[in-house]
Protein backbone atom coordinates (compact mmCIF):
# COMPACT_ATOMS: atom_id res chain seq x y z
CA UNK A 1 0.00 0.00 0.00
CA UNK A 2 1.19 3.27 -0.34
CA UNK A 3 2.43 5.40 2.23
CA UNK A 4 1.66 9.14 2.03
CA UNK A 5 1.78 12.23 4.40
CA UNK A 6 0.15 15.75 3.97
CA UNK A 7 -0.79 18.90 5.42
CA UNK A 8 -4.14 20.50 6.02
CA UNK A 9 -4.20 24.28 5.84
CA UNK A 10 -7.10 26.72 6.08
CA UNK A 11 -8.75 30.03 4.97
CA UNK A 12 -8.23 30.99 8.79
CA UNK A 13 -4.56 31.44 7.54
CA UNK A 14 -3.57 34.44 5.47
CA UNK A 15 -2.29 33.17 2.12
CA UNK A 16 1.44 34.88 2.97
CA UNK A 17 1.38 32.43 6.10
CA UNK A 18 0.26 29.51 3.55
CA UNK A 19 3.18 29.99 1.30
CA UNK A 20 5.16 30.10 3.95
CA UNK A 21 4.31 26.66 5.44
CA UNK A 22 3.91 25.21 1.99
CA UNK A 23 7.46 26.03 1.04
CA UNK A 24 8.70 24.00 4.04
CA UNK A 25 6.18 21.34 3.56
CA UNK A 26 7.72 20.95 0.03
CA UNK A 27 11.25 21.04 1.94
CA UNK A 28 10.45 18.45 4.25
CA UNK A 29 9.42 15.75 1.74
CA UNK A 30 5.14 16.25 2.14
CA UNK A 31 3.54 14.72 -0.54
CA UNK A 32 0.67 16.76 -0.66
CA UNK A 33 -1.29 20.23 0.96
CA UNK A 34 -4.94 20.32 1.41
CA UNK A 35 -6.60 23.72 1.49
CA UNK A 36 -9.89 23.41 3.25
CA UNK A 37 -12.31 26.35 1.94
CA UNK A 38 -14.15 27.52 4.87
CA UNK A 39 -17.99 28.62 4.78
CA UNK A 40 -17.50 32.69 4.60
CA UNK A 41 -13.59 32.63 5.23
CA UNK A 42 -11.21 33.40 2.73
CA UNK A 43 -11.37 32.15 -0.45
CA UNK A 44 -8.76 29.55 -1.14
CA UNK A 45 -7.62 29.94 -4.62
CA UNK A 46 -5.31 32.87 -4.03
CA UNK A 47 -3.68 31.14 -1.42
CA UNK A 48 -3.58 28.22 -3.86
CA UNK A 49 -1.86 29.52 -6.65
CA UNK A 50 0.84 31.87 -4.62
CA UNK A 51 1.44 27.95 -3.47
CA UNK A 52 2.03 26.05 -6.51
CA UNK A 53 4.13 29.08 -7.94
CA UNK A 54 6.47 28.78 -5.08
CA UNK A 55 6.57 25.22 -4.35
CA UNK A 56 8.34 21.99 -6.72
CA UNK A 57 7.31 18.21 -5.83
CA UNK A 58 4.17 18.78 -3.28
CA UNK A 59 1.02 18.65 -4.39
CA UNK A 60 -1.73 21.16 -3.49
CA UNK A 61 -5.11 20.01 -3.16
CA UNK A 62 -8.65 21.85 -1.97
CA UNK A 63 -10.42 19.86 0.23
CA UNK A 64 -13.20 21.00 -0.18
CA UNK A 65 -14.77 22.58 -2.52
CA UNK A 66 -18.86 22.23 -2.57
CA UNK A 67 -20.71 22.71 -5.40
CA UNK A 68 -23.88 24.27 -4.45
CA UNK A 69 -21.87 27.74 -3.70
CA UNK A 70 -19.56 26.65 -6.94
CA UNK A 71 -21.05 24.83 -10.24
CA UNK A 72 -19.17 22.08 -11.56
CA UNK A 73 -18.29 23.57 -14.28
CA UNK A 74 -16.60 26.51 -12.22
CA UNK A 75 -14.87 23.67 -10.33
CA UNK A 76 -13.60 22.18 -13.63
CA UNK A 77 -12.35 25.89 -15.11
CA UNK A 78 -10.61 26.56 -12.09
CA UNK A 79 -8.92 22.97 -11.62
CA UNK A 80 -7.89 22.67 -15.25
CA UNK A 81 -6.69 26.07 -14.84
CA UNK A 82 -4.76 25.44 -11.43
CA UNK A 83 -3.12 21.88 -12.81
CA UNK A 84 -1.61 23.52 -15.79
CA UNK A 85 0.02 26.23 -13.20
CA UNK A 86 1.54 23.31 -10.91
CA UNK A 87 2.39 20.83 -14.09
CA UNK A 88 -0.24 18.39 -12.79
CA UNK A 89 -0.27 18.90 -8.97
CA UNK A 90 -3.75 20.02 -8.51
CA UNK A 91 -6.32 17.50 -6.60
CA UNK A 92 -9.98 18.39 -6.23
CA UNK A 93 -11.73 17.89 -3.20
CA UNK A 94 -15.41 17.74 -3.62
CA UNK A 95 -17.96 17.74 -0.69
CA UNK A 96 -21.62 18.69 0.28
CA UNK A 97 -20.44 21.40 2.98
CA UNK A 98 -22.01 22.52 6.17
CA UNK A 99 -25.86 23.20 5.73
CA UNK A 100 -27.03 25.32 7.95
CA UNK A 101 -24.00 27.41 7.32
CA UNK A 102 -25.12 27.45 3.54
CA UNK A 103 -28.64 28.48 4.25
CA UNK A 104 -27.16 32.21 5.29
CA UNK A 105 -26.85 32.61 1.72
CA UNK A 106 -29.53 31.03 0.74
CA UNK A 107 -28.14 28.11 -1.19
CA UNK A 108 -30.03 25.02 -1.39
CA UNK A 109 -28.70 21.91 -0.03
CA UNK A 110 -31.10 19.07 -0.75
CA UNK A 111 -30.87 15.92 -2.84
CA UNK A 112 -26.66 16.34 -1.39
CA UNK A 113 -26.12 12.64 -2.65
CA UNK A 114 -27.26 13.11 -6.11
CA UNK A 115 -25.72 16.49 -6.26
CA UNK A 116 -22.31 15.07 -5.36
CA UNK A 117 -23.24 12.21 -8.36
CA UNK A 118 -24.02 15.36 -10.96
CA UNK A 119 -20.54 16.94 -10.10
CA UNK A 120 -18.42 14.10 -10.50
CA UNK A 121 -20.07 13.24 -13.57
CA UNK A 122 -20.26 16.51 -14.80
CA UNK A 123 -16.48 17.46 -13.65
CA UNK A 124 -14.78 14.42 -14.62
CA UNK A 125 -16.15 14.36 -18.23
CA UNK A 126 -14.99 18.08 -18.65
CA UNK A 127 -11.53 17.51 -17.33
CA UNK A 128 -11.61 15.02 -19.86
CA UNK A 129 -11.93 17.61 -22.54
CA UNK A 130 -15.63 16.07 -23.42
CA UNK A 131 -18.64 17.96 -24.54
CA UNK A 132 -20.91 16.92 -21.48
CA UNK A 133 -24.66 16.77 -21.70
CA UNK A 134 -26.23 15.41 -18.41
CA UNK A 135 -29.13 15.36 -17.13
CA UNK A 136 -28.88 14.96 -13.25
CA UNK A 137 -31.48 15.79 -10.42
CA UNK A 138 -29.42 18.63 -9.33
CA UNK A 139 -27.31 19.50 -11.37
CA UNK A 140 -26.98 19.32 -15.26
CA UNK A 141 -25.23 20.48 -18.56
CA UNK A 142 -26.27 21.07 -22.06
CA UNK A 143 -23.73 20.61 -24.94
CA UNK A 144 -21.01 21.94 -21.89
CA UNK A 145 -17.13 21.87 -22.95
CA UNK A 146 -14.23 23.82 -21.40
CA UNK A 147 -12.56 26.78 -23.85
CA UNK A 148 -9.04 24.86 -23.25
CA UNK A 149 -7.82 21.56 -23.01
CA UNK A 150 -6.66 20.05 -19.46
CA UNK A 151 -3.59 18.67 -18.98
CA UNK A 152 -4.81 15.48 -17.32
CA UNK A 153 -7.47 13.59 -18.94
CA UNK A 154 -7.86 10.92 -16.24
CA UNK A 155 -8.40 13.92 -13.60
CA UNK A 156 -8.56 12.12 -10.42
CA UNK A 157 -11.29 13.49 -8.27
CA UNK A 158 -11.84 13.22 -4.19
CA UNK A 159 -15.00 12.91 -2.40
CA UNK A 160 -15.33 14.31 1.61
CA UNK A 161 -17.81 11.34 3.02
CA UNK A 162 -19.11 10.50 6.50
CA UNK A 163 -22.59 8.87 6.10
CA UNK A 164 -23.01 5.73 4.73
CA UNK A 165 -24.92 7.06 1.32
CA UNK A 166 -21.98 9.32 0.50
CA UNK A 167 -19.24 6.87 1.31
CA UNK A 168 -20.60 4.20 -0.82
CA UNK A 169 -21.19 6.73 -3.52
CA UNK A 170 -17.55 7.64 -3.25
CA UNK A 171 -16.72 4.15 -3.77
CA UNK A 172 -18.77 3.72 -6.77
CA UNK A 173 -17.16 7.12 -8.65
CA UNK A 174 -14.56 8.47 -6.92
CA UNK A 175 -10.86 8.18 -7.12
CA UNK A 176 -10.84 8.60 -2.70
CA UNK A 177 -12.64 9.37 -0.08
CA UNK A 178 -11.65 11.90 2.59
CA UNK A 179 -12.71 11.53 6.23
CA UNK A 180 -12.86 14.26 8.47
CA UNK A 181 -10.93 15.30 11.15
CA UNK A 182 -12.82 13.77 14.62
CA UNK A 183 -12.68 10.05 12.70
CA UNK A 184 -11.33 6.92 14.41
CA UNK A 185 -9.42 4.58 12.46
CA UNK A 186 -12.63 2.31 13.01
CA UNK A 187 -14.03 4.78 11.37
CA UNK A 188 -12.33 4.19 8.59
CA UNK A 189 -12.31 0.83 8.85
CA UNK A 190 -16.01 0.96 8.41
CA UNK A 191 -15.47 3.41 5.38
CA UNK A 192 -13.29 1.26 3.96
CA UNK A 193 -16.13 -1.97 4.23
CA UNK A 194 -18.94 0.32 2.66
CA UNK A 195 -17.20 1.02 -0.37
CA UNK A 196 -16.11 -2.74 -1.02
CA UNK A 197 -19.98 -3.13 -0.39
CA UNK A 198 -20.57 -1.59 -3.88
CA UNK A 199 -17.14 -2.64 -5.83
CA UNK A 200 -19.50 -3.88 -8.54
CA UNK A 201 -20.84 -0.53 -9.22
CA UNK A 202 -17.78 0.69 -9.48
CA UNK A 203 -17.14 3.02 -12.68
CA UNK A 204 -13.21 3.00 -12.41
CA UNK A 205 -10.33 0.53 -12.68
CA UNK A 206 -8.62 1.19 -9.57
CA UNK A 207 -9.77 1.06 -5.93
CA UNK A 208 -10.47 4.21 -4.10
CA UNK A 209 -8.40 5.57 -1.90
CA UNK A 210 -8.45 7.12 1.76
CA UNK A 211 -7.48 10.06 2.67
CA UNK A 212 -7.70 10.68 6.58
CA UNK A 213 -7.34 14.00 8.37
CA UNK A 214 -6.38 14.09 11.97
CA UNK A 215 -4.98 17.10 14.16
CA UNK A 216 -1.03 16.75 15.29
CA UNK A 217 1.28 18.27 17.88
CA UNK A 218 4.82 16.47 17.46
CA UNK A 219 7.46 17.36 20.10
CA UNK A 220 10.21 16.23 21.80
CA UNK A 221 8.85 16.49 24.89
CA UNK A 222 5.95 13.70 25.21
CA UNK A 223 4.30 15.28 28.01
CA UNK A 224 3.28 18.85 26.47
CA UNK A 225 2.83 17.42 23.25
CA UNK A 226 0.61 15.61 24.81
CA UNK A 227 -1.02 18.16 26.86
CA UNK A 228 -1.13 20.80 24.02
CA UNK A 229 -2.89 18.26 22.15
CA UNK A 230 -5.66 17.50 25.06
CA UNK A 231 -6.73 21.56 24.79
CA UNK A 232 -6.94 20.58 20.84
CA UNK A 233 -9.59 17.86 21.05
CA UNK A 234 -11.01 19.61 24.25
CA UNK A 235 -12.27 22.48 21.66
CA UNK A 236 -13.22 20.38 18.77
CA UNK A 237 -15.16 17.86 21.52
CA UNK A 238 -17.30 21.36 22.24
CA UNK A 239 -17.93 21.88 18.81
CA UNK A 240 -18.75 18.51 17.49
CA UNK A 241 -21.18 17.28 20.58
CA UNK A 242 -21.97 20.99 21.49
CA UNK A 243 -23.84 22.96 18.85
CA UNK A 244 -22.68 21.95 15.87
CA UNK A 245 -23.67 18.62 16.43
CA UNK A 246 -26.27 16.23 15.74
CA UNK A 247 -27.07 12.92 17.13
CA UNK A 248 -26.36 11.58 13.24
CA UNK A 249 -23.30 13.42 13.44
CA UNK A 250 -22.19 12.67 17.30
CA UNK A 251 -23.01 9.20 16.11
CA UNK A 252 -20.20 9.12 13.31
CA UNK A 253 -17.55 10.43 15.35
CA UNK A 254 -18.07 8.11 18.30
CA UNK A 255 -17.78 5.44 15.70
CA UNK A 256 -15.24 2.74 16.05
CA UNK A 257 -14.31 3.75 19.29
CA UNK A 258 -15.96 1.03 21.54
CA UNK A 259 -16.86 3.28 23.58
CA UNK A 260 -20.48 4.37 24.85
CA UNK A 261 -22.49 7.72 23.79
CA UNK A 262 -22.46 8.23 27.70
CA UNK A 263 -19.30 8.46 27.55
CA UNK A 264 -18.79 11.32 25.21
CA UNK A 265 -21.41 12.98 27.08
CA UNK A 266 -19.64 12.78 30.37
CA UNK A 267 -16.90 14.83 28.09
CA UNK A 268 -18.85 17.42 26.76
CA UNK A 269 -20.57 18.35 30.36
CA UNK A 270 -17.05 18.34 32.09
CA UNK A 271 -15.34 20.82 29.53
CA UNK A 272 -18.66 22.96 28.84
CA UNK A 273 -19.01 22.67 32.93
CA UNK A 274 -15.17 24.53 32.94
CA UNK A 275 -13.18 21.52 34.01
CA UNK A 276 -9.84 21.91 31.93
CA UNK A 277 -9.23 19.80 29.10
CA UNK A 278 -6.19 17.87 30.30
CA UNK A 279 -7.71 16.87 32.88
CA UNK A 280 -10.61 15.09 31.10
CA UNK A 281 -9.37 14.27 27.90
CA UNK A 282 -7.30 11.05 28.18
CA UNK A 283 -4.91 8.99 26.59
CA UNK A 284 -7.75 6.88 24.81
CA UNK A 285 -8.76 9.80 23.31
CA UNK A 286 -5.89 11.32 21.90
CA UNK A 287 -4.80 8.01 20.79
CA UNK A 288 -8.47 7.65 18.96
CA UNK A 289 -8.55 11.64 17.46
CA UNK A 290 -4.89 12.87 16.85
CA UNK A 291 -1.53 12.11 15.89
CA UNK A 292 0.30 13.96 18.86
CA UNK A 293 2.98 13.90 21.19
CA UNK A 294 6.93 12.78 20.55
CA UNK A 295 8.22 10.86 17.26
CA UNK A 296 7.48 7.58 18.77
CA UNK A 297 3.96 8.90 19.03
CA UNK A 298 3.29 9.98 16.07
CA UNK A 299 4.62 7.34 13.93
CA UNK A 300 2.54 4.58 16.08
CA UNK A 301 -0.45 6.78 15.26
CA UNK A 302 -0.08 6.94 11.13
CA UNK A 303 0.20 3.50 11.96
CA UNK A 304 -2.82 2.72 13.10
CA UNK A 305 -4.18 5.10 10.17
CA UNK A 306 -2.60 2.94 7.64
CA UNK A 307 -3.68 -0.32 9.33
CA UNK A 308 -7.36 0.81 9.03
CA UNK A 309 -6.70 1.15 5.12
CA UNK A 310 -5.32 4.68 4.62
CA UNK A 311 -2.99 5.87 2.11
CA UNK A 312 -2.77 9.08 2.68
CA UNK A 313 -2.54 10.97 6.44
CA UNK A 314 -3.28 14.67 6.08
CA UNK A 315 -2.68 16.40 9.51
CA UNK A 316 -3.56 20.45 10.88
CA UNK A 317 -0.38 21.26 12.71
CA UNK A 318 -1.92 22.92 15.52
CA UNK A 319 1.06 24.09 18.02
CA UNK A 320 2.63 27.52 17.51
CA UNK A 321 5.68 26.88 15.88
CA UNK A 322 4.52 24.65 13.19
CA UNK A 323 7.80 24.95 10.94
CA UNK A 324 9.65 23.46 14.00
CA UNK A 325 7.27 20.81 14.11
CA UNK A 326 6.96 19.71 11.23
CA UNK A 327 10.73 19.60 10.61
CA UNK A 328 10.54 17.09 13.43
CA UNK A 329 8.30 14.51 12.32
CA UNK A 330 9.37 15.03 8.63
CA UNK A 331 12.77 13.42 9.85
CA UNK A 332 10.75 10.92 12.27
CA UNK A 333 8.79 9.80 9.02
CA UNK A 334 11.90 8.89 7.14
CA UNK A 335 12.09 5.75 8.73
CA UNK A 336 9.11 4.71 7.62
CA UNK A 337 8.71 5.84 3.96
Amino acid sequence: MTRRFGMRLDGWMTPQRCVELAVAADSCGFDALWFAENTYGRGVIPAVAACMVATKKVEVGIGVFNPFNRHPSLIAMEMGALDELSNGRANLGIGTGVAKLLKHAHLGTDKPIAAMRDTINIVRGLMAGETVTYEGKVFSADRLKLEFDPIRKDYPIHMASMGDQSIRLAGELADAVMISNLCTPGFTRHAVEMMASVADKRVLPRKPKVIQYAPCVARADRQEARNFARTILGGMIMRSFGLEGTPQTKAWHALGSNLPMDYFDEVFRKLEAGEKAVDVIDDTLLDLYTVSGNADDCLAAYQRYLDAGVEEVVVTFRGPEPLKEMAYLADALKTMR
